[in-house]
């Protein structure tokens, strides 16, 4: 396709007032500026003409496949002296004209997830620059923005040899756990439970049991990706933080040598990275996470669960991050929690609802205040309400500031993990 550039629409602009002048001065004279203007298409046609062809290997563009959250994608044409474009979706922006680096293609990344690379354009000026010639070709490539690894690292790292410094091991060889070893002499500071009354009775010798923990424990961290968890929380997407918290928590596990899982979920299963094992794996999770995106429909637990529940081969930890908004809403929630307790062990991980805490803490001024103190008790009321059902049914649940939730779940998985 030829197409005119800027200088020639100026060019072919310059052919109005002329034509009025000379209509004025002389009233045949106006077909002078329609000889311009065709004169100036004939000049933009030969132009285009004579610009460089461009084929089908030029229409493509080299950059990263993955970007961290807040860092800047630069896409450069594959063949030089060809001018690029792109047409790619959220989460990455363009940048200012004054930030690019260039003829490179310049981007940043707001958020995480999936961007879609749908169509690539290139252009060749001719000699004159009158015209370019433009072809251009769908495509299918993506871009992962993944979150931003630096706190889980320093933060799990942190945790990591902490445990190991002042004697609360993450896997404690001997001792700990739910794994019989072998029988030892009782020593000062044992727990008396420990102690095996027959072996003692029978070897006329106070013995004790010593447990090590299991190895290979399976854990699946399932982030809920619906909508009450992608509406923002103390600034920030409930379902960042989540996946935060589980990349924190799954980097420790897989140090302690557990199978981790990552799995997504809305109205369907979004998302699954299968059984990792090794810290290596945590590349995989890190590239799970960018499919974890916001979604706008209701979840739907009962599908979810019972699918990931298909894929689970033995007993798991299963820790599931989701909100809730009243008992009606939660009521599918409850009862597919339910049947997945039966075989695995929950720990459900919510935020509290700081915003609605501060309502109900803050002094009332007028009259409007007093109304959003009174909704703002019956809501956590009812959130009560289901953290105490969940409870009853022997589900294990975890609430926790925003802010303190990463270090709080990687700080409960380290304590229960210990337990049978």
């Amino acid at each position: 396709m030829i197409v005119p550039t800027q200088r020639a629409v100026a060019l072919t602009l310059v052919a109005a007032p002329m034509a009025l002048l000379l209509g004025v001065v002389r009233p045949d004279g106006w077909l002078l500026a329609v000889a311009w203007a065709l004169g100036v298409a004939l000049l933009v046609l030969l132009d285009g003409l004579m610009a460089p062809r461009i084929r089908a290997g030029d229409l493509r563009v080299e950059g990263p496949g993955a970007v961290d959250v807040g860092g800047t994608v630069a896409l450069a044409g594959a063949t030089p002296g060809l001018a690029y474009a792109a047409d790619i979706s959220s989460p990455l922006e363009p940048l200012p004209a004054r930030k690019r680096e260039g003829d490179k293609l310049n981007f940043t990344a707001t958020r995480r997830g999936t961007a879609k690379l749908s169509r690539i354009w290139a252009r060749a000026s001719g000699p004159l620059g009158l015209a370019y010639r433009q072809r251009s070709i769908t495509t299918d490539d993506s871009i992962r923005v993944l979150p931003d690894l630096r706190p889980v690292r320093e933060q799990g790292m942190r945790q990591f040899l902490r445990s190991r410094q002042f004697g609360t091991r993450i896997r404690p060889e001997s001792g700990d756990g739910t794994e019989f070893q072998s029988l030892t002499d009782f020593q000062p500071g044992m727990e008396r439970r420990a102690i095996d009354w027959k072996a003692t009775a029978r070897h006329l010798s106070l013995l004790a049991r010593e447990y090590r923990t299991e190895r290979d424990n399976s854990v699946v961290f399932a982030v809920d990706c619906g909508r009450t968890m992608s509406e923002p929380v103390a600034g920030m997407p409930r379902i960042d933080r989540a996946v935060s918290a589980a990349l924190l928590a799954s980097f420790v596990a897989l140090k302690s040598g557990d199978t981790v899982r990552l799995f997504g979920f809305a109205g369907r299963p979004t998302a699954d990275s299968g059984s990792i094992t090794g810290a290596r794996g945590f590349a995989t999770l890190h590239r799970t996470a960018a499919e974890l995106d916001y979604g706008a429909q209701e979840s739907n637990f009962t599908l979810s669960l019972v699918s990931l529940d298909q894929r689970l081969q033995r007993r798991s930890l299963i820790i599931l991050f989701s909100e809730f908004t009243d008992p009606t809403s939660a009521e599918l929630m409850l009862t597919a929690a339910a049947r997945m307790r039966k075989r695995h062990r929950l720990l459900f991980v919510l935020f509290r609802d700081i915003e609605l805490e501060a309502f109900l803490e803050a002094r009332p001024e007028t009259a409007d205040d007093v109304t959003r103190a009174n909704v703002a008790h019956a809501l956590l009321r009812e959130r009560r309400i289901v953290i105490e059902r969940l409870k009853r049914l022997g589900i294990d649940v975890l609430e926790a500031e925003p802010d303190d939730l990463a270090l709080a779940l990687a700080e409960r998985y380290v304590r229960d993990r210990e337990r049978p």
